[in-house]
């Protein structure tokens, strides 16, 4: 019971007071619930400036308070309940790990899943007492159920729900019986519209298996938000929260479709478009949506539903990057985009083409912000600029947070100069960028370094690899190039390097092995210090005596330790992970440091890179705080 009965004006629980639930001390489902709702506004906010003021390029961007939802409880129209024995059907416990909490009466599921939920509750224990197909997996008697995923839909009448069964696949599953058992469950739960079966297999972490079977009734149901109708199914993506779903179509029409596009409908981009939610509503506001998903079920319901209400909208079953990458190359253009991606955010790929195609506005939505501000810093490189960032408090009692962007076209900024004099400018590389112009990158730290004054002869005096940031050291016309290079390469001379790799290594280490460059064999050593573990794996300092091509990520692969996120020498399952989890979309490798001889003055150079954004989330996510590794880096810069 909510703890006043007088609302505040957002709605949903009373100003200052809390939401009451019986499972707040063990779910973990509602981790703020226990704070005042402005109060988890607040924090909300400081999570996404946070997040944003890791980057230098996006310090002056502006983050507007979080836009309260209303109501607060009764209000998911999704959920996805774990089944264990004991007739617990819930969520996992606080505190991490595996241990179901049964949650009857959850505050914060829309009224038809918990009514639905309850006769799913009562049918799991009773099968589990007696036998059947929905009892519980692992438990005395045998049970295929381990987990349960609702969706309710509606499009302005009543809602229905529509319900999967997550199941065991053994050989002695019997989709008879489970169709036996959805029939059963419409009778009971008049809300049910259709019932599936979703096939897991082992003890993988995704809820949902790879094979969905429709058992009874509808396969998809009508859904509304905002202004758009969908067609919801087994599975399919819905925001947490419909009344806020609403706002976001209207932000959307708002930044997208604001600018004049005389005797024709504006053309938009619509990436990871899911079930068509976003499109279906662009296009009853005049647009016409070119829609890109890579789930062919939701495309085709993205496309039933454009049919039945002649919506102007093309749905591509598609991986998003090669959809993009080929409208680049087929020089197709639009006027605004849409990028709607999953916690991960957009690969570099993505951002990269999409800047080849150059719309004038991109809408940017986004459930994680330390992703988004990683993605947005790429975009400032690659010509496109947010004003502000608007968030939305799409799951209320949780510490997730939706957040708006609209990026519009602007200069491509020249980039961060280190050091300078009239010979020399060691400037700051991001990651994604090549040192040096090539085909299919839209840009590069060359292009950009010609932007300042003096230096638009400048050549390179040496290159990093693009996924590698730091200091790189620029001749501002080529006759400087050669003193320089001759510096880099004396014994006095070290170029220093931050590197995060897989595994925990010895304290401190040298790898001298020859290296094929060119054809030949050619000498190659390299040294370093561990300064720290982070997450199981090991935060490096790393000297190349050399300067061969990719010479500290094929040392660091040879000794068992590769680069994370290295894509060419790393470990794969490792990579996955940091993407993932952590958001590390590139190699953990930072040029932090360069130590040189002047060659014309003799003064001793010390120039410092400073820890790029998306290195420091990871090195923060991964670590103790207590750690406090971030604060020991940037000392020993000073």
């Amino acid at each position: 019971m909510l703890a006043s009965p007088d609302l505040a004006p957002h709605g949903g629980a009373p100003a200052g007071e809390r939401v009451a639930c019986e499972h707040a001390g063990t779910c973990g489902g509602c981790p703020l619930i226990e704070l005042p709702y402005p109060d988890q506004l607040a924090r909300k906010r400081d999570e996404v400036a946070g997040a944003v003021a890791r980057y230098a390029a996006l310090r002056s961007l502006g983050v507007e308070a979080v836009l309260p939802a209303s109501p607060i409880v009764g209000y998911r129209p999704r959920a996805k309940l774990m089944v264990a024995p004991g007739g617990r059907v819930g969520l996992f416990a606080k505190g991490g790990g595996h241990e179901v909490v049964d949650i009857p009466g959850c505050r914060v599921l829309a009224p038809a899943l918990a009514r639905v939920a309850a006769v799913l509750r009562a049918s799991i224990a009773s099968a589990e007492a007696g036998g059947g197909p929905l009892g519980p997996h692992g438990a005395a008697k045998p049970g295929w159920l381990r987990a349960l995923d609702l969706r309710e839909a509606s499009d302005g009448g009543a809602s229905r729900v529509l319900v999967t069964f997550v199941v065991e696949k053994s050989s002695v599953t019997d989709v008879a019986r489970l169709r036996a058992a959805a029939e059963e469950l419409m009778r009971a739960a008049p809300e049910v519209a259709g019932v599936a079966a979703s096939f897991h297999r082992g003890d993988g972490p995704q809820v949902l298996g790879s094979e969905t079977v429709p058992l009874a009734g509808a396969t998809s149901v009508p859904d509304r938000a905002g202004s758009s109708v969908h067609l919801g199914t087994f599975g399919s993506f819905v925001q947490g929260h419909r009344e806020q779903a609403a706002r976001l179509h209207a932000m959307l029409a708002d930044a997208l479709l604001s600018r004049e596009t005389p005797g024709r409908r504006p053309r938009v981009l619509d990436l990871y478009g899911g079930s068509g939610s976003l499109a279906l509503g662009l296009a009853a506001a005049g647009a016409s949506v070119r829609l890109v998903e890579s789930f062919g079920p939701a495309v085709g319901q993205a496309r039933a539903a454009a049919r039945a209400q002649g919506a102007d909208v093309e749905a591509e079953h598609a991986d998003v990057a090669d959809a993009v990458r080929a409208m680049s190359e087929r020089r197709e253009t639009f006027d605004a985009a849409v990028v709607n991606p999953p916690r991960r955010g957009t690969s570099p790929v993505i951002r990269e083409q999409l800047a080849r195609l150059a719309p004038a506005v991109i809408a940017y939505v986004s459930c994680d912000p330390e992703t988004l501000a990683r993605d947005l810093d790429h975009f400032a490189r690659l010509g496109y600029r947010a004003d502000a960032l608007r968030p939305l408090d799409m799951i209320p009692l949780t510490d997730q947070v939706e957040t708006f962007a609209v990026l519009r076209r602007s200069e491509v900024p020249a980039p961060t100069i280190l050091y300078e004099d009239q010979g020399l400018l060691v400037v700051e590389k991001g990651p994604h960028e090549p040192t040096t112009p090539q085909g299919e990158y839209a840009g590069s730290l060359l292009t950009r370094a010609r932007r300042i004054a003096g230096a638009d002869g400048a050549v390179p005096v040496h290159r990093l690899d693009v996924g590698t940031s730091g200091l790189v050291m620029l001749a501002r016309r080529p006759e400087n190039v050669e003193a320089w290079a001759r510096m880099l390469s004396a014994g006095s001379t070290r170029k220093l390097y931050l590197a995060g790799v897989r595994g925990v290594t010895p304290i401190k280490g040298s790898v001298a092995r020859a290296l094929l460059e060119d054809g030949k064999l050619r000498d190659a050593r390299t040294r370093y210090r561990r300064i720290a573990i982070v997450g199981g794996h090991s935060l490096l300092r790393v000297q190349p005596e050399q300067g061969r091509t990719h010479q500290i990520r094929r040392h660091l692969a040879a000794i068992g330790h590769p680069v994370l996120g290295d894509q060419r020498y790393g470990h794969a399952p490792t990579n996955r992970h940091f993407e993932e989890k952590h958001g590390l979309d590139r190699t953990f490798l930072h040029c932090s440091r360069l130590e040189i001889t002047h060659p014309i003055t003799g003064a001793r150079l010390v120039i410092d890179a400073p820890l790029p954004g998306d290195l420091r989330t990871v090195i923060e996510r991964t670590s103790d705080p207590g750690d406090g590794i971030v604060a020991k880096l940037s000392a020993r810069r000073r």
